[in-house]
């Protein structure tokens, strides 16, 4: 974790990194169920994830809440 943010846990976390852990630990069917938006049921891709989370705020919000619950629970 960088000193300059210590209050900031995604601080120099990209989008993408999250999507693609997210996505390699859980799977598009798991992200689906969790949070209901269609990029993530309907021909899901990293492209198109980003694209509407870089566009929606409270979506990015949930995946990024989700990421962090995932890390936290990390030994």
């Amino acid at each position: 974790m960088s000193q300059d943010h210590p209050n900031d846990p995604l601080h120099g976390v990209t989008l993408r990194a999250i999507v693609e852990d997210l996505v390699a630990r859980r799977g598009w069917p798991d992200l689906a169920s969790r949070i209901e938006i269609r990029c993530f049921s309907n021909d899901p891709s990293v492209k198109s994830s980003l694209t509407f989370l870089r566009k929606n705020e409270w979506a990015r919000r949930q995946v990024e809440q989700l990421y962090l619950n995932d890390h936290t629970l990390l030994p």
